[in-house]
């Protein structure tokens, strides 16, 4: 997209700050540290430098994927995947304990937990939450108990230690899905559910909009809205596919 023109000049866009693609041939080979992409007979290496190298050869061919599907330019928001390996070597394997309190601190504030005053939309909310909230105490020990209105809501240190526990059991790829996931639904219940395959990346999307989808039944949806919302259902869907792909 060109950028914008001010007193008679062009003025950079986004686009002109990306990088020009440098490659014609994309393939994937496995090596000593795993599954890698190969641009050019090259493989490549995260904004750390580290050998981007993931575990499995599903994995490298979503990310090979995606880097054949660039244009002249190169553009990382289209590239959900590879952004995905990039946090699970460049972050979480050196920060886990960091990502492990990440996912915890959700505990008091999750979406799950929040409800509206009685209404047709805390029906809904009951109608499909209550069921995580359930699988949640019976599968991962941790009791949530609902609260109206958005304070965070007490919660019992062993919930705490027992979700952080079961955190701590995920390798590096399930934790950082873990960690994205519970940051875009902002619920870390719904996280724990796509990792542990209960939900699919769809429904975490679908399940976490109950109050939008409910606003935008009855106020309807503008045009950024809409942006917003598919761009976050591309992101989670992104972690379904890495976690699948394991």
């Amino acid at each position: 997209m060109k950028g914008e023109m001010k007193d008679g000049v062009r003025l950079p866009s986004r686009e002109d700050s990306l990088p020009k693609r440098f490659y014609k041939a994309v393939g994937v080979i496995h090596g000593p540290d795993g599954w890698a992409v190969q641009l050019d007979g090259r493989s490549i290496r995260t904004p750390m430098k580290s050998a981007l190298a993931v575990p499995t050869e599903a994995l490298a061919r979503l990310m090979a994927d995606e880097w054949a599907a660039q244009g002249e330019r190169i553009d990382p928001s289209t590239m959900p995947v590879t952004r995905l390996a990039h946090g699970a070597i460049d972050a979480t394997a050196h920060n886990r304990e960091a990502v492990l309190a990440e996912v915890v601190k959700y505990a008091g504030t999750d979406l799950l937990r929040h409800r509206a005053e009685e209404s047709a939309l805390a029906r809904r909310q009951a109608d499909v939450w209550d069921d995580h909230l359930r699988w949640a105490e019976e599968t991962l020990g941790a009791r949530l108990p609902v609260v109206t209105g958005i304070m965070p809501a007490e919660t019992a240190p062993q919930v705490l230690a027992a979700l952080r526990d079961r955190a701590a059991s995920y390798d590096d790829w399930q934790l950082t899905g873990l960690m994205q996931a519970t940051a875009l639904s902002t619920s870390a219940v719904l996280a724990f559910a796509l990792v542990e395959g209960r939900i699919t990346a769809d429904e975490l999307f679908a399940h976490s909009r109950i109050d939008e989808d409910f606003q935008t039944e009855h106020w309807g949806e503008d045009f950024e809205a809409r942006k917003r919302a598919d761009h976050l259902k591309g992101e989670c869907l992104a972690i379904g596919a890495m976690l699948g792909a394991l």
